[in-house]
């Protein structure tokens, strides 16, 4: 018989469990179960107890395995953490580049081990802080980046040849990733060792986070010139980090993001392939970075999931050959959608489940949200707790002590195994569609993550969902939480260092790179090299994504509610 059991294991089981139900039927008459319905965050129905009976197909070798081994449910690396602990990589950003490579400083003494960059409104736009569309924004949700001279501002005294960068930017990533390679280069670092991730994924922002420059076809066009540019000059640089976390943010089901986050990876890897790039060659560039929510073993089943149809998909669809083309790295950052402004010290213990659950899950880095977030960028008291936290779990828990140590869990396996499914079926839809950018166009992923908020919101407001300090365990009582705010004259400060490097800067080179921008744009030439010799030049952020923006087009929002 195929599976983990013989059949006569569940026929004793069957005996067990009518004993076992008739003693639980006198316990529910003496007192009732304290839940008409128990479901996950997602709102997927949890059974009274599993047993092999829940996971009677599940075979050992094919679906769980040993990490480092495919599928890779149980981790991609053969020793996980028992060789080496995951990144510690805390999100900041606020300001001016100095003001973040101040933070960037305080995290790395604090014990972080690798930087991750938050950019403010602007600069997520490919807007300059003297853009009339930038008024009010400069530095407020993160760094204000305009020029070369504000990225070399920001990595002053970091040592970036031995330090990887994370740099959550998606419609001018390629401007920011060249930036960031113009720095290595000035400072006499070779490109080829200088290690990373750029965001990069414009699918889940037409899907999610709606941060828009060009239209969906020749942003995927964009993304792809970085993947072939990165195989080509910068072997250790992750070219995309294929995001599910803003489209849990949003209000998707943890299905949902895994199902529309592993159909953008497919829609990203037919690209290249297309391109005439070898998947090999590529693929193992490729990252992903995911969202934990509160709902702690559906998050652990959704990263064992996620690893294991990552692997069949890249062996099966696109025949990679390369076991690390099989692997889905992955970053997680704790659900900030989770915070509450009510009782905001609750908010350390919510982040504490969810980071577990990260680690518990396999991941390969993790930031931890602060308990101030939910009010404003975090001060440095809130991102050193939250920083700890992981230290805590990675030095006192002894979580990372075996392997995937939930692994054979009956749960864990058959909530595993039913994420698996019905994201699968997720994903043969898009396909039945045309592949994800014609699911985009026919609206699919956004509405569908609507109606899930919707659904949820329903819940909490309806009292049918608890969140404890909101609609249960609520106070009168205000608790006082020192909030950062962010001078009034920064922007002014920005907008005139801005103008004097335009001023100072030669203007004939600048046109002529830019010119050879749009002549790579329009003529279908990679763009990262002509890109790169701008921003040396010192052309500004937004100088580069006007050329993208006229030669591509403008992408505006439809509105899907």
């Amino acid at each position: 018989m195929s599976g983990l059991f013989d059949k006569k294991i569940f026929d004793d089981l069957r005996a067990s469990r009518e004993k076992w139900e008739q003693e639980l039927k006198k316990a529910f008459d003496a007192r009732p179960e304290r839940l008409e319905r128990f479901a996950t965050v997602s709102d997927q129905e949890i059974e009274r107890i599993y047993t092999p009976e829940q996971v009677r197909e599940l075979d050992f070798q094919r679906d769980i395995g040993f990490p480092g081994q495919f599928p890779f449910t149980r981790g991609c690396q053969p020793s996980m953490y028992r060789g080496r602990l995951w990144t510690m990589r805390m999100f900041a950003g606020l300001g001016t580049a100095k003001d973040t490579n101040e933070r960037f400083h305080h995290l790395v003494k604090a014990g972080q081990t690798g930087l991750s960059t938050a950019f403010d409104m602007p600069t997520l736009m490919g807007y300059d802080s003297d853009s009339p569309k930038a008024r009010g924004e400069c530095g407020k949700c993160g760094v204000a980046i305009d020029t070369l001279v504000d990225m070399e501002d920001l990595f002053e005294g970091l040592p970036i040849d031995r330090i990887t960068t994370s740099m959550t930017i998606n419609p001018p990533a390629s401007v920011i990733w060249a930036m960031y390679i113009a720095v290595a280069e000035n400072r006499g670092i070779d490109r080829r060792i200088i290690g990373g991730t750029i965001q990069n994924d414009m699918l889940k922002e037409f899907i999610a986070q709606k941060t828009f420059m060009c239209p969906p076809e020749p942003s995927v066009r964009v993304i792809t010139d970085t993947v072939e540019f990165g195989t080509r000059e910068v072997p250790r640089w992750n070219t995309i980090s294929i995001s599910g976390y803003h489209i849990r943010e949003a209000g998707s089901t943890a299905v949902q993001e895994l199902a529309f986050t592993l159909a953008d990876g497919i829609a990203y890897t037919q690209a290249a392939v297309d391109r005439g790039l070898d998947v090999d060659d590529f693929a193992p560039r490729f990252s992903f970075f995911f969202n934990s929510h509160l709902d702690f073993f559906e998050e652990i089943a959704k990263f064992r999931a996620a690893r294991r149809m990552w692997a069949k998909i890249m062996k099966e669809r696109f025949s990679a050959k390369n076991p690390r083309s099989w692997w889905l790295r992955f970053h997680t950052q704790t659900a900030g959608c989770s915070l509450t402004a009510q009782q905001p010290y609750n908010n350390v213990v919510r982040t504490a489940l969810e980071a577990l659950a990260a680690v518990l899950g396999g991941t390969q880095s993790l930031h931890t949200n602060s308990l101030d977030e939910v009010l404003a960028i975090p001060t440095e008291e809130a991102a050193t707790i939250a920083l700890r936290t992981q230290q805590i779990i990675a030095e006192e828990s002894g979580v990372g002590n075996t392997i995937d140590p939930l692994g054979g869990s009956f749960f864990v396996e058959a909530l595993t195994n039913r994420m698996e499914e019905e994201a699968f079926e997720i994903i043969h839809k898009i396909d039945d569609m045309g592949g994800m950018l014609a699911a985009i166009e026919r609206h699919y992923p956004q509405q569908e993550i609507a109606d899930a908020a919707y659904h949820y919101q329903r819940q909490i407001d309806e009292g049918k969902r608890t969140v404890v300090g909101v609609n249960k365990y609520v106070t009168e009582e205000e608790i006082p939480v020192e909030v950062l705010e962010i001078d009034e004259e920064l922007e002014k400060i920005q907008i005139e260092k801005t103008n004097r490097i335009k001023n100072e800067r030669d203007q004939v080179r600048v046109r002529e790179c830019l010119e050879q921008v749009g002549g790579a744009c329009s003529g279908g030439g990679n763009v990262m090299e002509p890109v790169i010799a701008a921003v040396k030049a010192h052309a500004t952020l937004q100088e580069v994504c006007d050329v993208y923006r006229r030669v591509f087009g403008e992408y505006r929002d439809p509105g899907i509610y």
